[in-house]
């Protein structure tokens, strides 16, 4: 039972957020930023961020040569220029406001690991950086096979490199920890261990109905509303359609000779590995069983997990002795185009999710159009 006091302090805003990952706080300091007149509550049901935004891999990442590919074939260029264009902007969003150190951001560059089977794409690079000259002042992708050996991968699995310099990695942890620092000196309120069961709409706003003990269930009432659940979202709007898409995670113990250090997919970003300081982290696999990974539950999965260490003791680490300190999962969302669903589903309400595992590139770009939406 809430008090005249709780009731009268704590329970009205001019706008909520539901969900501190990411794409919420970004959305919550855009909305400070462009109204600093209105008051702005967060929601969060955990006490950290449910989902990926503090599980994912920190890639500050615009697309590998083969995605690009892949998405061009799908959507066309016009399209595809356009998530390209929204995960640079997002990337940029974020290092201008909380700046390169605090999100220990480094720009290692990004590579792509090449299978025997995927050579045809190579010969589309010139094609590729062509579409790009007008995006980038140089070009962006270029082939570096002579790194294999040197990096110490298994040349028999990889057959050539593609090096892309506009890209790099942060600290994940840092980042969230900054995001929320920005937000709060910017007056957001953040409510974390509330979750969310229900909400409802009137003619002038609102209601925003949550389960916290000791209190029980009572709602908070908000002139807008915006929801960035991401892959939970459909627990709330079960009409949106959106595909949970659940990652493993692995990360050694540190490895004294390590000789890289970057970002680094293949299989179309299925797979992908970085080094953290003198560690590997590695995730991905998702592939290899579609059906059991798109689900919200953070499980981990014995046979990717077993395909993980596989790869990264044939073919990444190669005679290598290394270790296991520590495997994860999160939870991610994906729309069926590929593009992130930024949507006013009603006068006070939209919705902001399915970043299609770009998160750390997209939030803030997706911030700035769900703040769009409100005027």
């Amino acid at each position: 039972m809430l008090s005249f006091w709780e009731k009268e302090s704590f329970l009205q805003y001019d706008t909520i957020i539901v969900g501190s990952g990411i794409v919420g706080l970004c959305t919550a300091i855009a909305i400070r930023e462009k109204f600093p007149q209105n008051s702005v509550l967060v929601l969060e049901r955990g006490i950290f961020p449910t989902g990926a935004s503090t599980r994912n891999a920190g890639f500050a990442c615009f697309g590998s040569l083969t995605e690009i590919l892949s998405d061009l074939h799908i959507n066309g260029w016009d399209k595809t220029r356009y998530v390209i264009e929204n995960r640079i902007r997002g990337l940029q969003w974020l290092r201008s406001r909380l700046g390169d150190a605090a999100m220990d951001y480094q720009p290692v560059g990004g590579y792509e690991l090449i299978f025997e089977k995927d050579l045809p794409a190579v010969d589309e690079i010139d094609t590729i950086n062509s579409l790009l000259k007008d995006i980038f002042s140089e070009p962006v992708y270029s082939l570096r096979k002579d790194l294999i050996q040197s990096f110490g991968f298994n040349q028999q699995t990889f057959h050539t490199m593609v090096y892309n310099p506009y890209e790099g990695h942060i600290h994940t942890g840092k980042l969230m920890q900054a995001l929320l620092r920005l937000a709060q000196e910017k007056g957001v309120d953040i409510h974390t261990g509330t979750e969310v069961t229900h909400i409802e709409e009137n003619a002038i706003g609102i209601s925003i109905y949550v389960q916290e003990k000791p209190q029980g269930r009572f709602a908070f009432q908000a002139n807008y509303g915006i929801l960035c659940t991401n892959a939970f979202t459909s627990s709330l709007l079960p009409d949106l359609n959106i595909q949970p898409g659940r990652g493993q995670v692995l990360i050694t113990k540190p490895i004294s000779s390590l000789p890289w250090q970057g970002t680094f997919h293949f299989e179309e970003g299925y797979y992908y590995f970085r080094n953290v300081g003198k560690r590997v982290l590695f995730g991905g696999g998702r592939n290899l069983a579609f059906e059991q990974e798109t689900t919200t539950q953070f499980e981990s999965n014995p046979h990717i997990f077993a395909a993980l260490q596989h790869i990264l003791q044939h073919d990444i680490l190669p005679g290598q002795t290394f270790e296991i300190e520590q495997t994860w999962s999160g939870i991610m969302g994906f729309s069926a185009d590929k593009f992130p669903v930024i949507k006013k589903v009603s006068p006070h309400l939209s919705v902001g999710f399915a970043c299609n595992g770009m998160g750390v590139s997209l939030a803030g770009a997706v911030a700035e159009e769900l703040t769009q939406q409100m005027t």
